[in-house]
């Protein structure tokens, strides 16, 4: 059973952000910081990626653990309500992100995806993403 009334869950749920989030946020000034430059949810390419960097024809997403399904991630947890529900929701995220992350490959484009919980250790995530965008 949820603990707070149905209007109160959708307003929550209705505050939830898709672009512009904490750790969006985070990697963004980041790879700034780097001396890299970007371009942001690029709409002419599948699933909009994050930080669209053309000229290495390579794409950064940041997603969030819950909502795109992190693999073993303990953010990543099934609500224990309305499971129904949330079940194939999330797993169409999972599914949708795959697809788009093909579809990109296929067009020539390299990927990176980083996951809210990798900020926990800037250090390694710095390393990641100047291999990332130097390779």
């Amino acid at each position: 059973m949820d603990s707070v009334t149905p209007a109160r869950r959708s307003e929550i749920m209705g505050r939830v952000r898709s672009r512009h989030t904490k750790p969006e946020m985070t990697i963004r000034r980041m790879v700034h910081a780097m001396g890299y430059r970007y371009r942001l949810h690029a709409k002419d390419f599948p699933g909009k990626p994050d930080l669209v960097f053309r000229a290495r024809k390579k794409v950064v997403f940041v997603h969030g653990c819950f909502w795109h399904r992190h693999a073993g991630c303990a953010l990543a947890r099934l609500p224990k309500s309305r499971q129904e529900f949330w079940l194939p929701k999330l797993e169409a995220n999972r599914q949708r992100d795959m697809k788009n992350e093909s579809a990109l490959r296929d067009a020539g484009w390299d990927v990176l995806t980083i996951w809210e919980c990798e900020l926990s250790d800037i250090a390694r995530l710095k390393t990641r993403i100047w291999g990332f965008l130097d390779a």
